[in-house]
């Protein structure tokens, strides 16, 4: 497994080592030791498995009181998948960072908590799975515009698909900083 840092310290794209022949391929998406001595070292309690129509959005959510990292791979298809930085106080506060994700390229994007996550789907669809290191909890579901004109963020499509829900965040200078995690 090789481990690329990317521009916003503590979120990793890995690359797996991948083993291929005339019947197929095989590589251990996740070695608790391995991914440990990379830096990884969140004991992950969920495992969660959507699957999206090209054009979907969902973005850009966090929890506040019960954070998650995340470390989010792609089994069918194609998305570009983002970490927001928006922790107060943070040197990188407001800036994101995005990898394409896919079944082909096998590659695994980790984000930290304290970080806003979303993807978009660039294939007909995508089945994307990710690992979470806190259960999901419905009263702490948060978010950011996943369009806030001070990201900047490319999604790499035009009039996305989104729910109700990710339709109404508010910008990350709209958020009040009670509801956004601390830099540590």
């Amino acid at each position: 497994m090789e481990r690329i840092e990317l521009d916003i310290p503590g979120v990793y794209l890995f690359k797996p080592r991948v083993f291929t022949d005339d019947r197929g391929f095989f590589f251990e998406s996740y070695r608790q030791v391995e991914f440990s001595e990379m830096g990884v070292t969140h004991a992950f309690v969920q495992d969660n498995h959507s699957r999206s129509a090209r054009g979907t959005i969902r973005a850009l959510h966090y929890q506040l009181v019960f954070p998650q990292a995340k470390l989010c791979r792609v089994v069918h298809g194609e998305v570009f998948d983002v970490a927001v930085d928006i922790r107060v106080g943070s040197p990188s506060f407001g800036r994101w960072v995005g990898a394409i994700l896919s079944a082909e390229n096998k590659q695994q994007l980790y984000i930290p908590e304290g970080f806003a996550h979303g993807f978009s789907v660039l294939s007909e669809s995508a089945e994307f799975l990710y690992k979470c290191s806190e259960y999901y909890h419905a009263e702490d579901d948060h978010g950011i515009a996943w369009n806030d004109p001070s990201l900047h963020i490319d999604w790499h499509l035009q009039d996305p698909i989104l729910s109700a829900k990710d339709r109404l965040y508010p910008r990350l200078d709209r958020t009040p900083k009670e509801l956004l995690p601390s830099y540590r």
